[in-house]
C-alpha cells in the first residue's frame, strides 16, 4: 500500500499535489513531499527497533503526519493502528495495550495524553518536533495477506476487537469508492470529508483511495461541523467530491444549505430515505450515492448516480470484487429477509480478529462473513432491514454499549447499567444509560452531570451518555440477562433526563 497510496505517484509526477492541508494556513504537501516524510519516518522506525509485523499507533487526526505515518508503517513491514484524537486515556489503553504498541506517532497534544496513561516502556513520537532523515528509504515487499493495518471496532460486545487488515484492504476498497463517487479520478477532482481520519470510513473511503487513484484530499479539522465552515473548506479547497456522514448532511439540511461546485457526494451508515436523497438533489445539484460496509469488510455495495437511479430505502448494488447474499436460517442465500452476509475472497475482508480466534470463526458462516445486519434484495438492490446487534449508530459513529457500560461501572454511585440507543432526528440515534445506584447514593441532577462527564472524560466525547435514567432495578430475563428490548421501548418514549 505504501507504493499504491505514494511511491508510485512520487516516481511519475513528484510535483503533483497529494494533500491540501487548510489546518492552518493553507500548504500543499506534493507526492514528492510525502514520500519525504514517510521515508523519514520508516528510518526512525527502524532505528527504534521496530520489526516486521510490530504494531505502531497513529494518535492524529487529519493533515499530512498522518499520512506519512500509515505510509511509513507500510514501508518496513509494520502494522499501523488509527486511533481517534478524542479517545479519553481508559479507551486509548486498552487498545494500545490488547495490540501490545510499543511506538505512538502523535501531535503535541497527543503526547501529553499517551505519556501520562502507557508508562515508559512507550515511545512517542512527535514528527514535527523531530530533524529525520531525508535518505531514500527502500520499502520492502510486502504480498496481499501480509498484515498492515489494525483498525478496531466500536465494542459491541465486550472489549472492542481488532480487525486485522492485510495489504489488499485498499485494492478492496477502490471499485465501492470509484463507485460512490461516481467515477472518481476525473480531472479537476478533489476529495474532503469531515470524518475523522482515524475510522476506516475517513482512512479508507476517502484518503488512502484518493492517494491511490492521484486524486488531492484536503485535510482540515473542525472542532464542531457547521455550514460555514463546511463551505470555507470546499472553497478554499477547491472540493469537488465529498463524503458526508448522514448526521452531517441532516444538519446541512437543518440549516438550509445549498452547496454549488460539487461533482460527487457519498454517504453511509444508515440509509437515508427519499426525502433527505431528494433534498441532497436540490441542495448539491448531484444524487447523493449511498455506500455500505463496516470495518471487518469495507465499501462492498453501493450507488453510482452514473449509472443507475438510487432506490430510496436501498444501499445500492454490490461493488465489483464482491458478493453479497441474504442468508435465511438454514444459512442458504435467500430471496426473504435475512442475514446480509459478504463471500469470503473479498479483498476488503479482514484476515482476522487480532489475537481473537473465537470471534473470529463466529463472524462467519461457512463462506459467508457476516454481518450482523439484516436485509432483503429489492431487484439488484440490496435494503437494510435493522441491526443484529446492540450497536448505537450516533453523529456517524457506531457506539457499542459495553465500554460505555464497563466505564459506568467504575463509578462508586453505580450497581448496575445497561445502555441503549434512542432514536434522535439529528443524529439517528443518541446514547442512553438506564443505571440502578447503590444504596448509599441518590438519585439528583447533580449526580447525572457527574456520571456523564465520567465517561466523556474517559473514553470519547462522542460516546458518553446524553440522557440517565434511574432505575430501581434492569429487566432481565431468567438467565440473568438484561432485556434490551424493553430499555429501547423505554427510550424511544423520552423517559428520563
Amino acid at each position: 500500500m505504501a507504493e499504491q497510496t505514494c511511491d508510485v505517484w512520487a516516481d511519475k509526477a513528484p510535483e503533483q499535489i497529494a494533500i491540501i492541508d487548510l489546518s492552518e494556513a493553507r500548504q500543499e504537501i506534493s507526492y514528492g513531499d510525502l514520500r519525504g516524510m514517510a521515508d523519514g519516518l520508516a528510518h526512525y522506525f527502524c532505528d527504534c527497533g521496530v520489526q516486521r509485523g510490530d504494531r505502531i499507533g497513529v494518535l492524529r487526526t487529519q493533515g499530512a503526519w498522518t499520512a506519512a505515518a500509515h505510509i511509513a508503517c507500510w514501508k518496513i513491514g509494520a502494522i499501523s493502528i488509527p486511533l481517534f484524537k478524542l479517545f479519553g486515556p481508559e479507551a486509548l489503553l486498552s487498545r494500545l495495550e490488547d495490540a501490545q504498541v510499543g511506538l505512538v506517532v502523535t501531535d503535541f497534544e497527543g503526547r501529553e495524553v499517551v505519556s501520562g496513561i502507557g508508562g515508559s516502556d512507550r515511545s512517542v513520537l512527535v514528527p514535527e518536533d523531530m530533524a529525520l532523515s531525508d535518505a531514500v528509504f527502500d520499502t520492502v515487499s510486502a504480498g496481499p495477506e501480509d498484515p498492515a493495518v489494525l483498525i478496531y471496532t466500536s465494542g459491541t460486545t465486550g472489549a472492542p476487537k481488532g480487525a486485522l487488515h492485510g495489504h489488499r484492504v485498499l485494492t478492496g476498497h477502490l471499485p465501492g469508492v470509484s463507485m460512490s463517487h461516481d467515477f472518481l479520478g476525473q480531472a479537476g477532482d478533489c476529495l474532503w470529508t469531515p470524518a475523522d481520519w482515524a475510522w476506516i470510513g475517513g482512512l479508507f473511503d476517502v484518503l488512502m483511495p484518493a492517494l491511490a487513484l492521484g486524486v488531492p484530499v484536503v485535510a482540515a479539522r473542525m472542532e464542531k461541523f457547521n455550514l460555514q465552515d463546511c463551505q470555507r473548506i470546499i472553497e478554499e479547497g477547491g472540493v469537488r467530491n465529498v463524503f458526508f456522514p448522514p448526521t452531517a448532511l441532516r444538519m446541512l439540511k437543518a440549516d438550509g444549505a445549498k452547496i454549488d461546485g460539487l461533482r460527487s457526494v457519498a454517504s453511509g451508515g444508515e440509509p437515508l430515505g427519499a426525502e433527505m436523497l431528494a433534498w441532497g438533489q436540490s441542495a448539491f445539484g448531484v444524487a447523493i450515492n449511498e455506500f455500505y460496509g463496516q470495518t471487518e469488510c469495507n465499501m462492498v455495495a453501493s450507488s453510482c448516480g452514473a449509472l443507475f437511479d438510487a432506490a430510496p430505502g436501498c444501499i445500492g448494488k454490490p461493488a465489483p470484487g464482491h458478493e453479497i447474499a441474504v442468508l435465511d436460517a438454514r444459512g442458504q442465500p435467500s430471496d426473504v429477509e435475512g442475514d446480509i452476509a459478504v463471500r469470503r475472497g473479498s479483498a476488503a475482508m479482514m484476515l482476522e480478529y487480532w489475537n481473537r480466534p473465537d470471534a473470529t470463526q463466529e463472524k462467519y458462516r461457512g463462506d459467508w462473513m457476516l454481518t450482523g445486519d439484516r436485509g432483503i434484495w429489492t431487484g439488484e438492490f440490496l435494503r437494510f432491514i435493522g441491526r443484529e446487534d446492540d450497536v448505537i449508530t450516533s453523529a456517524g459513529y457506531r457506539i457499542g454499549p459495553a465500554e460505555i457500560e464497563d466505564c459506568l461501572l467504575r463509578h462508586p454511585a453505580v450497581a448496575t447499567v445497561a445502555v441503549v440507543g434512542k432514536p434522535d432526528a439529528l443524529r439517528t440515534q443518541s446514547v442512553k444509560a438506564f443505571v440502578v445506584l447503590r444504596p448509599e447514593y441518590d438519585a439528583t441532577e447533580q449526580l447525572m452531570l457527574e456520571l456523564k462527564n465520567f465517561v466523556k472524560n474517559r473514553l470519547a466525547k462522542h460516546c458518553y451518555p446524553r440522557e440517565i435514567e434511574f432505575l430501581s432495578e434492569l429487566p432481565l430475563t431468567v438467565t440473568g440477562k438484561v432485556i434490551r428490548k424493553q430499555l429501547r421501548a423505554r427510550a424511544a418514549t423520552g423517559a428520563g433526563v
